[in-house]
């Protein structure tokens, strides 16, 4: 079996419950905006393009970085995931033009939210977050969903 495969399984095993699976259905990509999003505050050099905005270079390597992790399960999930990424980044400029020195409030006050409603689910399930035993399954998470789709779409990955 693949290593994503086993990943995903994995993940799958304490997220089988349909309240839980809702609520990191909500949580999970929002929980991984924020993350964009707080890293777009990492003072350093921006990068700009007409019609995406400006992206700083701490983001790029982290970026790059995650791409590489996903890459390596498979080129599917790490082409898609990288278009996500760049969505993400690109919502968390908008954000960061809009509320200022400021956005680090809302990344913040979503990140808060959503933390507490992926625990609520998880004692609904009644069984512990994946990452508290694998910090991994904390970039799975993403994928694990985008999986869904995938299959539903009857794309291979």
């Amino acid at each position: 079996m693949r290593k994503i495969d086993l990943l995903l399984a994995e993940y799958g095993e304490s997220h089988r419950n349909a309240t839980n699976k809702l609520i990191h259905w909500i949580c999970v990509p929002l929980i991984f905006w924020t993350i964009v999003g707080f890293i777009s505050f990492i003072p350093s050099p921006h990068l700009c393009a007409s019609y995406f905005g400006c992206i700083s270079l701490v983001s790029i390597v982290v970026i790059i970085l995650v791409t590489i992790f996903y890459m390596r399960l498979s080129f599917v999930i790490g082409f898609i995931m990288i278009c996500i990424i760049l969505l993400m980044e690109h919502f968390a400029y908008t954000v960061n033009i809009h509320f200022g020195k400021r956005a680090w409030i809302v990344y913040l006050g979503v990140f808060v939210i959503t933390w507490i409603l992926q625990f609520v689910g998880h004692k609904i399930e009644g069984k512990k977050p994946s990452f508290l035993k694998d910090l991994q399954f904390l970039l799975i998470g993403p994928i694990w969903l985008l999986s869904f789709i995938l299959t539903k779409l009857g794309i291979k990955y």
